[in-house]
């Protein structure tokens, strides 16, 4: 399960020629805490299949069908994590992406279910409208928007492409990031990469998939791509390692274009990946609303040493953003297991080090370049001075050492 941060946090500007050089921190304090407990499950609609009143029944080691509500134990590695699976209903965590839209309300989504496109078959895709209550420490559900596609929009079968109302799946799309818009929203995704557009009703409007400098960017998951009949054939060609697409989606202060953020590094045609500044890079690639184009404006994301990933992305103004980059750990190097190659359940075999947000730019300056990395604040030490965290940190901090951390905004 994932867990949502929404984040206010002051950066100052700072000059520098590299977007590197420089890497300065800024302290944060933590103002808010609120909780959404893992085990937050609602029912599907009532017109949803039979298929989608459970859901991850075919997260089983060996992909069998599990029937019984509950039977399958859940873990992360070889720790518990205290839910079983499959559960009676949807669940609504983990949030991946989130949109402030001005009256103190947000839109989320849940990520696309279980891990990978064939454990997730069951699971449905959602939006959702939420508030915060910071003095109790909860999150508001205001509305929930299941997805569909009963017009025929996506380009390939949908695993419940027979049935009359068409809800979407994790088996269809990887939604990760959202911008709501006037007529609905747009919502960046990972198994194409695709942008995605959808009605104010979430019904799919648009599918559109990427192209950079005249190519197409696919993953391992993109749906034209399928295994050779003899396996002395070539493998099918994509340039986007699994889970690498659009984990951030940003919108431009006017509402004119969209930036997308891919979580992984392209391949390069001789099998090395994007670089800027010497460091593996990540593309942001613009999106015109308007004609629903792609511009051919891009740049580069260089990850810092000890970063990994995105894990999302949101304007500030007009040429400055945030971006959460983190590592692969998870748990407290307090509590790291002795071998590492031999974890157990009271350990962490692959602790959390790399937790940031960054503040950067990206203007007309340094279009094609890497963009500047201005500062960041470190989310394993968070000032806690007021005790306003409700679980985990330590005296007078508040840290956050989860793998995937997927949501910030002003």
């Amino acid at each position: 399960m994932r867990r949502s941060l929404h984040l206010a946090a002051a950066i100052l500007a700072l000059s520098t020629a590299s977007a590197l050089a420089d890497e300065k921190e800024f302290p944060a304090t933590l103002v808010g805490h609120a909780i959404l407990p893992a085990n937050t499950i609602i029912p599907a609609p009532e017109n949803a299949p039979e298929h989608l009143r459970t859901s991850g029944k075919f997260t089983t080691a060996d992909r069998k069908r599990a029937e019984g509500i509950g039977t399958v134990p859940g873990k992360d590695g070889v720790r518990p994590t205290g839910l079983s699976l499959p559960f009676d209903g949807q669940p609504v965590q983990g949030f991946s992406g989130i949109k402030a839209v001005g009256d103190g309300t947000y839109w989320s989504l849940s990520d696309n279910g279980f891990g990978n496109k064939l454990n997730s078959t069951d699971a449905a895709l959602m939006l959702h409208h939420i508030s915060f209550d910071w003095e109790k420490g909860t999150m508001e559900r205001i509305k929930t928007l299941f997805l569909t596609d009963p017009d025929r929009k996506a380009p390939f079968p949908i695993v419940l492409e027979g049935s009359e109302t068409r809800f979407l799946t994790g088996g269809d799309f990887d939604v990760e990031s959202i911008q709501p818009v006037a007529d609905g929203f747009w919502v960046g995704e990972e198994f194409g990469p695709y942008l995605l557009k959808f009605d104010v009703e979430g019904k799919l409007t648009d599918v559109v998939g990427t192209t950079l400098d005249g190519k197409p960017v696919k993953s391992p998951d993109h749906p034209t791509l399928t295994l050779q009949a003899n396996p002395t054939l070539p493998m099918p060609a994509f340039n986007l390692k699994r889970s690498g697409g659009y984990e951030g989606l940003a919108q431009s202060k006017d509402g004119s274009k969209l930036y997308g953020l891919l979580e992984g590094a392209l391949f390069n045609e001789d099998g090395s990946m994007e670089q800027a500044e010497g460091n593996r890079a990540l593309r942001v690639i613009e999106f015109d609303i308007a004609s629903k184009e792609w511009t051919g404006r891009s740049w580069l994301y260089p990850l810092s040493a000890g970063g990994d990933a995105i894990g999302d992305f949101n304007m500030i103004d007009a040429t400055t953003a945030l971006v959460i980059e983190r590592d692969q750990g998870a748990g407290v190097a307090a509590k790291a297991c002795a071998d590492a190659k031999n974890p157990r359940p009271d350990c962490f075999a692959n602790p959390a080090l790399f937790k940031r947000i960054y503040k950067i730019e990206m203007s007309d300056a340094n279009v094609g370049s890497a963009v500047r990395k201005i500062g960041y604040i470190d989310l394993m030490k968070i000032a806690d001075p007021d005790n306003k965290k409700r679980q985990g940190g330590g005296e007078g901090f508040y840290d956050m050492p989860f793998n995937t951390i997927e949501n910030v905004d002003l």
